[in-house]
Formats: structure tokens, sequence, C-alpha cells
């Protein structure tokens, strides 16, 4: 769900810090490989910080759907909650900026 707007911005992939999303052989979700450290509480946030204080970032945007990801502010400077597939209100009421389609975050990138 990120790749597209990863290659939007000419993110490289190995930048992107991402829960993985697993499925069954029959396509139906099937949870999130829980060895990440995205996947744990307050990971995200911490990853984020590693990065920051890594590459010297001022300036970070994270996109999340849940309330775990909120947790990432701070760090990021930027919070765009995701509700193409759920809408979880905290989210949607904490969120900078809400979609419902990344398309939406896609079409306003050649402003910036």
């Amino acid at each position: 769900m990120i790749e597209p707007i990863a290659e939007e911005l000419e993110v490289p992939q190995d930048r992107i810090f991402t829960n993985t999303i697993l499925f069954d052989e029959d396509g139906n979700y099937a949870g999130f490989d829980e060895t990440e450290p995205t996947s744990r509480d307050g990971g995200k946030p911490a990853v984020l910080t590693q990065l920051k204080r890594q590459r010297g970032y001022k300036n970070m945007v994270m996109v999340g759907d849940g309330a775990t990801d909120l947790q990432a502010r701070p760090p990021v400077k930027v919070f765009i909650g995701f509700g193409g597939i759920q809408i979880r209100e905290k989210v949607k009421q904490e969120a900078d900026w809400f979609v419902y389609d990344f398309k939406e975050v896609l079409d306003v990138l050649p402003e910036v």
C-alpha cells in the first residue's frame, strides 16, 4: 500500500519501514509479521526516532490507520490517517490529514 507513494517520492525500498501484512492461501487477511520492530507497541516511534538521529531528518511524515500509528507523533511532524480499509474514529480525529485513498496523497505531490 505504501509503495506507490514511495515510488512517486523516489524513496528507495530499503528506506521503507512498514508492517508486513500476511494473507492466507485464499488471499484473506491472516495478521502481520510480529517480528518486525514496527509491529510492537511503541515500535514505530522508536524506529522513527532512530532514523531521525541516524540520518539527520528534520521533518518526517507517516501514513497509518491504527492507534499505534498515532504513537509516532512525535517524532513525525505530520501524520496522515488512512481510512481506505477501515475507518478508526480516533485516527480520523487526530490525524493532520485523513484520506480514504492513497490517490488523494499522490494527487497533491506534484504541488509540493
